[in-house]
């Protein structure tokens, strides 16, 4: 199969690519650094000429109110060239209980540009991934002093970014979705116990502050975050990933 991969640099794409590749598909890495700027449409007809899969992994370059523009003028210009190009099946990334978020501006920018894919003329695919273990250092810096970490106790249930990549692969090369594929990590933490035991695994002795007030993910309500029934649970757990990390 041809498949193209937008944001096919990035953390999850790059990842996809090889996946894809070492699979005997034809990969086509789309990204500025390969002349393809989703933003403007540069290059990106010419890229999805023939192609049979595009996967659309980019994301907002912030989390705030300029969210939603990005995400309809990028995925306009994607499915414009889509269709124009004959791609059968058009794909993206997007967050478990994206949905039940409104107050979040990122989060209310990934329906619409759910919503954008769903109305759109190319047969389509959701992916909807928890956060990502990756992330964990970087929500724990935005509410972190010299002496603590302040976390709500939100549940999350985080998943390794390789077993997101390969959940987006699977999708890739079988038939369109018409519809969504949630997947997840196979444990549910609090917020604030991830932050300990990741503090914990670095040896960092600050302390974890337990306020519900504290940080982005503080807006979430309930369960929110946790997949649901019928979600595809990855098999790599959190403590798994961190001694892989810490042994690279």
């Amino acid at each position: 199969m041809k498949i193209a991969v937008i944001g096919g640099t990035g953390l999850i794409g790059s990842q996809v690519v090889r996946m894809l590749t070492a699979g005997g598909h034809d990969v086509r890495p789309l990204s500025r650094s390969t002349g393809v700027d989703l933003t403007t449409g540069q290059g990106l007809p010419e890229a999805l000429e023939g192609a049979d899969v595009a996967v659309n992994l980019t994301n907002s370059p912030t989390f705030d109110d300029a969210s939603p523009a990005f995400f309809r003028r990028t995925m306009d210009t994607m499915l414009t060239a889509a269709e124009a190009g004959g791609v059968g099946h058009a794909a993206i990334l997007s967050i478990v209980g994206v949905d039940q978020v409104p107050e979040v501006a990122h989060y209310r920018a990934k329906v619409l540009q759910e919503d954008i894919l769903k109305a759109g003329p190319v047969p389509y695919s959701i992916v909807r991934a928890t956060q990502f273990f990756e992330f964990v250092d970087t929500v724990l810096s935005w509410t972190a002093d010299e002496s603590v970490v302040r976390l709500p106790a939100t549940p999350v249930q985080p998943i390794a970014a390789a077993d997101v990549a390969d959940a987006v692969a699977d999708v890739c090369v079988g038939a369109p979705l018409r519809g969504t594929r949630d997947i997840a990590g196979p444990e549910v933490y609090a917020l604030d116990e991830l932050g300990r035991i990741t503090l914990a695994a670095h040896g960092d002795h600050r302390a974890v502050i337990t306020d519900d007030r504290a940080g982005l993910f503080s807006a979430v309500p309930g369960d929110a975050l946790i997949a649901g029934e019928g979600a595809v649970l990855a098999k790599t757990t959190y403590r798994e990933w961190l001694e892989h990390r810490a042994g690279c």
